[in-house]
């Protein structure tokens, strides 16, 4: 178990919970990564719990009765367990920020465009390079180019979005760029290079300069950037 305890005072923040949330992730999974970060932005307490998933941890009857799905992350926080990252993102908004209308607006249109890149995170993310990462990371034997291609179709609206706003639903950041952030910043480890979207890497580095940033670790293949 890794320990993270924030106690500074943040302007983001209702209240402190009455215990650390604790998080159960993998390291290496950006899916974990943004609730970790989320969780740092905010600057709540919360305890990492590793889950090994190379041994099947995530498949134990212990695990399932946390995620039926068998999936990462999972946090608890008090009585409640909640799986699913993008549902976390907007569970902790709610209990836990005081600035919630600038993380997830209440107008509808507005709300509209942060779920509509929550749904690209969970889609058009999750099947390019995310994907692409993975046959990377774990060798496996499937042919890349697909989830490559969808990669660079995803980038190539981003750029186009980025260059009308800072962050991708306006001028401050919301969910829809924590949601984004983890596979499109690691997706040069799928061999997705993003040499050719500057505003997207630009982009990068704005999430990467806000207050308890914490980075998602970094696997020694594919490109450099």
């Amino acid at each position: 178990m890794n320990t993270t305890a924030t106690s500074t005072p943040s302007a983001g923040r209702k209240a402190l919970p009455a215990q650390p949330i604790t998080l159960y992730r993998s390291a290496i999974s950006g899916h974990s990564h943004r609730v970790e970060l989320f969780l740092s932005l905010l600057g709540l307490p919360f305890e990492r719990v590793d889950i090994d998933l190379a041994a099947g941890a995530h498949k134990t009857p212990a695990f399932l009765a946390m995620n039926a799905f068998g999936q990462v992350p999972v946090i608890q926080d008090g009585e409640v367990t909640l799986a699913d990252s993008n549902a976390i993102l907007v569970y902790l908004t709610g209990r836990y920020a005081v600035d919630a209308d600038q993380w997830l607006p209440g107008e509808p249109l507005a709300a509209a465009a942060v779920q509509r890149w929550l749904s690209v995170a969970a889609g058009q993310l999750a099947f390019g390079p995310a994907v692409a990462r993975v046959i990377q990371l774990f060798k496996r034997p499937d042919s890349p180019d697909a989830a490559v291609a969808r990669a660079h179709a995803l980038f190539a609206v981003m750029e186009q979005q980025l260059g009308q706003s800072a962050f991708l639903t306006g001028s401050t950041p919301t969910l829809a760029d924590i949601a984004n952030y983890s596979y499109a910043a690691h997706a040069p480890e799928g061999n997705v290079s993003l040499q050719a979207y500057p505003r997207l890497r630009a982009w990068l580095a704005r999430i990467e300069a806000l207050p308890r940033f914490v980075p998602m670790v970094k696997t020694p293949i594919g490109l450099a950037v």
